[in-house]
Parts: C-alpha cells; sequence; structure tokens
C-alpha cells in the first residue's frame, strides 16, 4: 500500500510506527466516508489485535492505537491522525 506524501508527513509527525499502521489496517474495522475508506480500532478490533500480537507486543502499541488510517480507493494511504473524539459516521 502507497503513502502519499501528505500521510508520509502526518505520520511522522503523529509518531505512528509503521507496525502500528500495519495493525490498524489488518485489524481495524473498515467504514466508508466521503468516497474513503477509514481504519480504526474499535473494542472488538482491539480485542482481536491483542489476542494475535500477545501482551507485550500490544502493550508497547496501545497508545499509537487510538489513531486512524484514510485511504483512497486506488489504495494510498492519505493520512493519518490520531482519535480524539468519537469517530461519528
Amino acid at each position: 500500500m502507497g503513502l502519499t506524501k501528505h500521510a508520509r508527513q502526518r505520520i511522522q509527525q503523529r509518531g505512528l510506527s509503521t507496525e502500528a499502521v500495519d495493525a490498524i489496517l489488518a485489524y481495524g474495522t473498515r467504514r466508508r466516508h466521503r468516497g474513503a475508506d477509514i481504519y480504526y480500532l474499535d473494542k472488538k478490533s482491539r480485542r482481536r489485535l491483542a489476542g494475535a500480537f500477545g501482551r507485550e507486543r500490544y502493550s508497547k502499541l496501545e497508545r499509537a492505537l487510538d489513531s486512524y488510517i484514510v485511504v483512497s480507493d486506488d489504495g494510498a494511504i492519505v493520512t493519518a491522525a490520531h482519535r480524539l473524539h468519537r469517530l461519528k459516521f
């Protein structure tokens, strides 16, 4: 999956590791919003991720997992941000 220049900057600014981004994309819930897919972790997907990663590895990533990733229709990651509030669709 490709990254736009904007996404690369935002991921770096927000201190998100590639492992955190990959985990959100692999285990996160996907919602369609304004022509793009938004991936984020809800309670159910966090439990799945914790089970797959194990307690120690999950706890290292836990802080970064309160983020969401926006992916365009062509598969490129457009941006990433921290979730400060509940996402409303």
